[in-house]
C-alpha cells in the first residue's frame, strides 16, 4: 500500500516540477530584460511551487522510512525489489529526479546572470560616484601627489 502511495506522491510532482522548469526560463527572459514586475509574479509562484515540492519530498521519505528503507534513493531501489510497481516507481522517479537536475541547472544559469548585473550595476554606480577616492599616501608611504576628489556628477 505504501508503494502506490509512494507512486502518487512522485506523479503529483511531475507537474509542480515542470511548471517550476517553465517558471526558471521565463525568470531567464525577464532577467535579461530586466522586467521587474514580471520577476516579482515568478518570484510568487516558483516559491509557491518549490514549498509544495519540499512537503511532497519529506513525505516521500516518510513513506520509505515507514517501510523500513533508507530515505534515499537506494531505499526506494530497495522498495522497487519487492513492490510490483517497482519498476514503475523507479521510472517515475527518474524522470522527476530529471526534471529537477533541469531546474537546478537553470537556476544556476540564472544566479549567474543576477551576479553578472549585480557586478555591471556596481560598475555603473562606481563610475556615477567617482570612484574610489585618491589615496593619500603611496606605496612607499611619500605623500600622494593626486588630485582632489570629485565625483563624476560634479565635474
Amino acid at each position: 500500500m505504501q508503494d502506490t502511495t509512494l507512486l502518487q506522491l512522485i506523479e503529483s510532482d511531475l507537474e509542480p516540477a515542470g511548471q517550476l522548469l517553465e517558471l526558471l526560463r521565463a525568470e531567464a527572459v525577464a532577467l535579461c530584460g530586466r522586467d521587474m514586475a514580471l520577476l516579482e509574479n515568478i518570484l510568487a509562484r516558483k516559491q509557491s511551487l518549490i514549498v509544495q515540492l519540499q512537503q511532497h519530498g519529506l513525505q516521500r521519505s516518510q513513506a520509505l522510512s515507514l517501510l523500513g528503507m533508507s530515505p534515499d534513493r537506494e531505499g526506494l531501489e530497495s522498495l522497487a525489489k519487492i513492490s510490483g510497481i517497482g519498476d514503475e516507481l523507479l521510472a517515475k522517479s527518474e524522470l522527476l529526479n530529471e526534471l529537477l537536475n533541469q531546474c537546478k541547472a537553470v537556476n544556476e544559469e540564472n544566479g549567474r546572470a543576477i551576479a553578472q548585473q549585480q557586478h555591471a550595476t556596481a560598475n555603473q554606480l562606481r563610475i556615477l560616484n567617482g570612484g574610489e577616492p585618491p589615496s593619500l599616501y603611496t606605496a612607499t608611504g611619500t605623500k600622494s601627489k593626486l588630485g582632489t576628489y570629485r565625483a563624476f556628477s560634479q565635474a
